[in-house]
């Protein structure tokens, strides 16, 4: 069964969701972070996605206060992206109580330094964060496009242990038009021992239960859960 992940993005200790990855386009849902991760947690979704939209800005992370409130939460399984580009934010965000470091702009600027941390830390608490604009990776933010594509960068890591790799189609994040199920398919194939997580595009039930079917074996869902296009209850068959 596939692996349901919630996800909270945070703009000065808010939640928010961003369309295509454009800082301009931004919802205030004027949540509380810690309210929306213990109802997650009440309904089975242990799995919390926690982006740091300040901190993937500032090229370090901004918010780690939110993250010491949700990983004190009973049970819960915090993984963290944003901001992380030094040796001293990746321990913090582990001090902080994330359990997974999910590292993009680092593993595509500097894949010495990456090498070293899935060497250090091993692949399991180590995510690769690979956003795919028309083919090529995007960092900071999605704001900036380099010259990889995410084949590249998994051939490159996984000599070093890497096991599991968040992707997301920029192009479907935000938009609620349905995930590019070509490109999960396409990864699956090519990378069988790498665990992928869906990202970007989820709209309904269908879609989770689409993948799952495909055999996927985690997905994130974001603007879907906080637009009530997904229930909660619609999710409790994923609990863990």
């Amino acid at each position: 069964m596939i692996e349901v992940i919630p996800a909270i993005d945070l703009i000065d200790g808010k939640c928010v969701r961003l369309s295509q990855g454009d800082y301009d386009r931004c919802t205030d849902y004027g949540a509380s972070p810690v309210d929306m991760a213990k109802m997650f947690l009440d309904n089975g979704l242990r799995r919390i996605h926690l982006v740091d939209l300040d901190g993937a800005k500032a090229s370090e992370p901004r918010n780690l206060r939110t993250l010491e409130q949700i990983a004190r939460l009973n049970g819960v399984e915090v993984e963290w992206g944003g901001g992380i580009k030094t040796d001293r934010s990746l321990k913090d965000v582990f001090n902080a109580g994330g359990m997974y470091a999910i590292i993009g702009s680092v593993a595509a600027r500097n894949p010495e330094l990456m090498a070293g941390w899935l060497d250090t830390y091993g692949g399991d608490r180590l995510v690769l964060g690979a956003d795919v604009r028309d083919g090529k990776v995007a960092v900071s933010g999605w704001m900036e496009e380099t010259s990889d594509t995410i084949d590249d960068l998994i051939n490159r890591f996984t000599p070093h242990g890497l096991s599991q790799a968040i992707c997301t189609d920029i192009s479907k994040d935000g938009m609620l038009t349905g995930p590019a199920y070509g490109l999960y398919e396409k990864l699956s194939e090519t990378f069988p021992d790498i665990i992928f997580t869906v990202s970007g595009g989820i709209s309904s039930l269908n879609d989770i239960l689409r993948l799952n079917d495909m055999g996927m074996k985690r997905v994130i869902t974001g603007k879907a859960l906080y637009e009530n296009r997904i229930s909660l209850a619609d999710l409790r068959q994923f609990a863990r």
